[in-house]
């Protein structure tokens, strides 16, 4: 169904399992996992218009394992731009480790809106109802499900009600969950815009001042157009939007020059606070991306994060409806992504330090500059950073259990073309394993070829490894923990 074509004498008679607060990367990507299980979704938009504004934002190595997972990666390809896998820790600029363990081993930029628009239209066509012009007002849970209040005075009833409406989220401010963390510092103005100077002139001077002000850059993409990045400090205030004279004004004070600076494509103002929910659920009213952390966007996980979250969420959720979820399983959403959004904090609170320019923190960047020489340091990072050196806890194991797993080769062709459906999937090399009651859930793959050093691996909807082994008792207790009881 089309978007446009919600109104409001549709929703009142509506029955909706799940309403998503915010159509942004996370919620759009929440919407389509849910839809892929026949979950009735409804996202609600407070704005009626998509951005405007064109945002390059790179999609990291497990966000485009996640789109070829669903069959969206050639979409995505089409308006996006392969960049090496590299540079992203701190801005330290060390070539990419030599075999990375993905095939997609790159960083695809991509403008921000085409995100959102893919991931809309996906959901959409999946069934998702999208409506915008809707803000969440109020919200009211019982032991059924979730009133949700929209700023016109109109309710909408759902059985579970999830918020991915961004930092300043309000469902998470309507349940009052706490928000620890630490208030912003340091502001930083980042836009893109064109250059009126040769591009051999901005480079020269980057490269002079860059070196020790690591919040001072220029860098270009498409001809003539460049990301700028400029401290914030004394310009204007910080309620109010930027405009370019602020970037001139920061441009000259810091470089000598405004470089020409002029079309923008889009200007914003952004701070190092970090803040981590307390938790991500409260009953049947959950939190997902930014409405359950916030970072600076040093080292460009934030989108990534969000739409990992979904992943991991929407899968359970729709277990939990549709009546075979476990009875500790969508606890799990909390146990995996909180300490996974630590760790994201963590490395961008580090990373801040490292852009300062006090003597300190540049003898650490030297420090850290050399160690990222070595091989396993270099590696360590850009795998933290992609979120492909992930590790969930499932307990004892061999370490590839809780990992996600590569797209390997498999009789079919690649491994991802057969997650398409959002389904578990045994690969069986042993020939002689079954899923039996749980195959309308879970797939099964009998492939004595496929690229493997184990003999079975059963993977859940997201991409990571559940069980190893090739005993079929051990196999049902682990099909039981994770998918509940069989059908017969």
């Amino acid at each position: 169904m089309d978007a446009d074509t919600d109104t409001a004498t549709d929703l009142d008679t509506a029955t909706f399992d799940v309403i998503i607060a915010g159509c942004g990367p996370t919620g759009a990507t929440l919407a389509a996992e849910l839809r892929l299980h026949d979950v009735r979704v409804l996202v609600l938009e407070k704005e009626t218009e998509p951005a405007s504004f064109v945002r390059i934002v790179g999609l990291h190595i497990r966000s485009v394992e996640l789109m070829a997972m669903r069959g969206l990666l050639d979409r995505v390809l089409e308006h996006g731009r392969k960049r090496p896998a590299a540079g992203f820790f701190a801005a330290i600029h060390k070539p990419a480790p030599e075999g990375l363990d993905s095939a997609h081993a790159y960083l695809l930029g991509i403008p921000q809106p085409v995100v959102v628009r893919l991931l809309e239209e996906h959901a959409i066509e999946l069934g998702a109802r999208v409506r915008r012009g809707c803000a969440v007002a109020g919200l009211e849970q019982d032991d059924e499900g979730v009133t949700v209040d929209l700023a016109d005075g109109e309710q909408v009833r759902a059985r579970y009600l999830v918020g991915c409406d961004g930092g300043r989220s309000t469902v998470r401010k309507l349940l009052g969950v706490g928000f620890p963390g630490e208030p912003s510092r340091t502001e930083t103005l980042m836009g893109e815009m064109q250059v009126g100077v040769p591009q051999e002139e901005v480079a020269a001077k980057v490269a002079e001042i860059g070196g020790t002000n690591q919040r001072f850059w220029l860098r270009p993409f498409g001809e003539k157009a460049y990301s700028v990045v400029v401290p914030a400090a004394g310009v204007g205030d910080r309620a109010e939007p930027p405009t370019l004279q602020d970037f001139r004004q920061q441009l000259r004070a810091i470089a000598g020059t405004d470089f020409g600076v002029h079309s923008p494509r889009w200007l914003s103002r952004f701070g190092d606070a970090t803040r981590l929910v307390e938790r991500y659920r409260v009953g049947r009213v959950l939190l997902a991306g930014d409405a359950a952390h916030i970072h600076p966007p040093v080292g460009g996980q934030g989108l990534n994060l969000g739409v990992q979250d979904a992943f991991n969420l929407g899968w359970k959720l729709a277990a939990q409806i549709r009546g075979w979820a476990p009875e500790t399983l969508l606890d799990t959403y909390q146990a995996e992504r909180h300490p996974v959004a630590e760790d994201v904090l963590d490395n961008t609170r580090a990373q801040m330090e490292l852009h300062s320019t006090e003597p300190g923190p540049q003898a650490l960047r030297r420090l850290l500059t050399e160690l990222m020489d070595f091989d396993e340091v270099n590696r360590h990072l850009i795998e933290k950073i992609t979120a492909i050196g992930i590790r969930y806890d499932f307990g004892e194991g061999p370490d590839l259990l809780g990992r996600r797993l590569r797209d390997i080769d498999v009789r079919q062709g690649h491994l991802f073309g057969l997650l398409h459906r959002g389904r578990g999937l045994l690969l069986d090399r042993t020939e002689r394993l079954t899923v039996g009651g749980w195959s309308d859930r879970v797939d099964h793959l009998s492939d004595p070829t496929a690229a493997l050093d184990v003999p079975c691996v059963l993977l859940r909807p997201d991409g990571h490894v559940a069980w190893i082994g090739d005993d079929q008792r051990d196999l049902d207790d682990h099909l039981a923990r994770w998918f509940g009881r069989p059908a017969n």
